[in-house]
C-alpha cells in the first residue's frame, strides 16, 4: 500500500513526531531543525534524511507533505507558502497567519498550486467533544442561545514563556485559538463579530509584555451570544496540561466539558447527568493522509476549519489592553 511521505520541521510547538511512530499510512523520511535527541527513537531509520535548512527539505523528493513548526510562528505564513510553491502539502501549526491577509494568501496558493493546505486544528475529533458535538447538533438541549469557552496553559515550564507574540504568535493566536474551535467546530455556527480585551497583570517578568490573560466577546451567526476566556494561570499541578472548560446553553438545557476535558454534564427537562462517550477520538492529520492518499474529503471544509482563526485574527486586532 501506498504511503505519504512526511517531513517534519521544526518541534515549536504540538509537532507530529509522535503520531508518526508505526503509522500505518505514513512515514517520516525527512527532517530539519529538530535534534535527535528529542524525537522518539523508532522514528529514526537509515530511510530519515537530516536536512540543514527548510529550503532544502522543501527540495527533497523524498517528502510529500511538510509538517511545520517553525521556531519563530511568525514565519508559519511564507514557509507555507514557499513549500507549497516547491510542490508539498503542508499540514501547519497554529497561527499559520498573523493577519486575514496572510491567511487570504495562503488560501490563494493552495488553490493555485493544487497543493493541500491543513491547520493543525483537529481538537473537536478528540472525545468528548465528538459525542457533545452530536447532542448540540441533534437538537436535544434546543438551539445554541448562549457559549462559554476557556483555554488555559501554565505559565511555568522548562524553557519559560516568550514575552513577545514573534515566537508562538501570542496569547489570543496561539491558546485563544483552541477556544473558538471549541465553540464555532462543536456548534456548527460560525462567530459574526468579536472583541477582546487582555492584560500583562499577573507576569512575573518585570516589565515583560507577554499577556497573561485575555476576554472575549462574541456574536454568532443565529444571533446567539458568548464569551471566550484564555490565560496562563492553569496550575502545573492540574491534572491536565491544559485547562479546557465548555457550556453550551440551548433552549431546552445546557451541556458542558469540564476540568480539562476529564468530566461532562447533560442537562435537559428529563436527564441531568454525564454525557455518554460514543467514539475513539480520531487524529486531524488522519483525515489529511486520507485526503491525499484518497481524495476523501475532511470533515470540516477549509473554510469552517480556519473561521476561528480569521475571528481571533480579529479578536486580537481589536484587543484592548487593560493598564
Amino acid at each position: 500500500m501506498k504511503k505519504v511521505r512526511v517531513g517534519l520541521y521544526g518541534i515549536n510547538g504540538h509537532q507530529i513526531h509522535n503520531q508518526m511512530v508505526n503509522h500505518d499510512k505514513a512515514y517520516v523520511t525527512a527532517i530539519s531543525m529538530i535534534d535527535k535527541d528529542k524525537l522518539p527513537k523508532e522514528l529514526i531509520n537509515e530511510e530519515v534524511i537530516f536536512y540543514e535548512d527548510f529550503d532544502s527539505l522543501i527540495n527533497a523528493e523524498n517528502v510529500d507533505v511538510v509538517s511545520i513548526c517553525a521556531p519563530k510562528r511568525i514565519d508559519q505564513k511564507n514557509l507555507a507558502i514557499k513549500a507549497m510553491l516547491s510542490g508539498k502539502h503542508v499540514y501547519s501549526e497554529k497561527p499559520c497567519a498573523y493577519t486575514e491577509s496572510d491567511l487570504d494568501e495562503i488560501l490563494e496558493v493552495s488553490r493555485k498550486t493544487g497543493k493541500l493546505f491543513h491547520e493543525m486544528a483537529g481538537s473537536v475529533f478528540d472525545e468528548p467533544f465528538i459525542s457533545v458535538t452530536e447532542i448540540i447538533k441533534s437538537g436535544r438541549i434546543g438551539e445554541v442561545v448562549q457559549v462559554f469557552a476557556q483555554k488555559s496553559y501554565p505559565y511555568k515550564t522548562s524553557a519559560g514563556r516568550p514575552q513577545d507574540d514573534i515566537t508562538d504568535g501570542g496569547l489570543i493566536r496561539w491558546i485563544a485559538i483552541h477556544a473558538a474551535r471549541f465553540v464555532e467546530h462543536t456548534t456548527g455556527l460560525k462567530m459574526k463579530e468579536i472583541y477582546a480585551m487582555e492584560t500583562k497583570h499577573g507576569n512575573p517578568v518585570k516589565d515583560g509584555n507577554l499577556k497573561m490573560a485575555a476576554s472575549m466577546m462574541f456574536s454568532l451567526e443565529n444571533n446567539a451570544v458568548g464569551c471566550i476566556v484564555s490565560n496562563y494561570l492553569n496550575m502545573n499541578n492540574f491534572p491536565t496540561w491544559g485547562n479546557e472548560h465548555l457550556r453550551v446553553w440551548g433552549t431546552n438545557g445546557f451541556v458542558e466539558i469540564t476540568d480539562g476535558l476529564t468530566k461532562t454534564r447533560l442537562v435537559t427537562p428529563d436527564y441531568d447527568g454525564p454525557v455518554e462517550i460514543k467514539h475513539k477520538s480520531i487524529d486531524y492529520f488522519d483525515f489529511f493522509i486520507d485526503e491525499i492518499l484518497y481524495k476523501k474529503p475532511m470533515p470540516l471544509t477549509l473554510e469552517e476549519e480556519l473561521h476561528p482563526l480569521r475571528m481571533v485574527i480579529r479578536a486580537q486586532k481589536s484587543a484592548v489592553e487593560v493598564e
